[in-house]
């Protein structure tokens, strides 16, 4: 599996949100979850084993990364690194079997559980409502649902991504070229254009190479190029 196609590990451990920090984060990620959780409650058993947007996963496989994530401390997270030795990817694939549960019910309840939870690894809280949006479209597109994200959160994701390399190489992805929203106020950097909706320039920064169709611009070609290499 390649990096910007896999659940993410987590790889550098961050200061936590503290002393109010991220506080008017975590309402956006309840939100999103609550959302995503409403949009798979009908799923069919077939629709349940759906390949996902992240290569050898299926879309029950990548929710139950989503409530791994939202039930990791950092403690928790740390000594898993350690009984794997710093292999993030063995990391990952333990908690999300972890968190899989019996069948595809059991799976969906667990992450209905989860959905206000603040507990998360060792990142800043931003990056929690970054993996939110990115796996929900993860499962969402191969599934054919669509949903309107407000502007305000997605422009925030965008935001945090164009500037962090913490758990994908976004912001090396875009290096040398300028990306503009057309739905809303996001911009950066300067260069070629990649121009399209926030949400398909999140989804380029992260690794998502067929959010690619749906950006204009010279820098277009760069952009997908560079996903063939990370």
């Amino acid at each position: 599996m390649t990096n910007h196609e896999k659940p993410s590990g987590t790889p550098n451990p961050q200061p936590d949100a503290r002393n109010g920090r991220g506080a008017g984060i975590w309402p956006l990620v309840h939100a999103e979850r609550a959302a995503l959780a409403a949009d798979l409650a009908e799923l069919t058993d077939e629709q349940w084993a759906t390949p996902s947007l992240c290569a050898g996963l299926t879309v029950r496989e990548v929710l139950a990364h989503l409530i791994a994530g939202a039930s990791l401390n950092s403690v928790r997270w740390m000594a898993g690194v350690i009984r794997y030795r710093f292999d993030f990817d063995k990391q990952v694939a333990m908690r999300l079997a972890e968190q899989l549960g019996a069948n595809a019910a059991e799976t969906h309840d667990r992450f209905r559980r989860v959905i206000t939870s603040t507990t998360k690894p060792p990142l800043p809280v931003v990056a929690m409502l970054g993996e939110t949006i990115v796996h929900a479209e993860d499962i969402r597109r191969p599934l054919g649902i669509r949903h309107d994200y407000p502007i305000e959160t997605l422009t925030r994701t965008a935001e945090y991504y164009q500037g962090s390399d913490l758990v994908l190489p976004a912001k090396k992805r875009i290096a040398g070229l300028r990306l503009t929203a057309d739905d809303g106020p996001f911009t950066t950097g300067s260069g070629p254009l990649v121009s399209g909706s926030t949400l398909a320039l999140i989804m380029a920064m992260t690794g998502r190479a067929a959010y690619c169709d749906e950006l204009t611009g010279d820098g277009v070609k760069t952009l997908r190029d560079r996903h063939a290499l990370t």
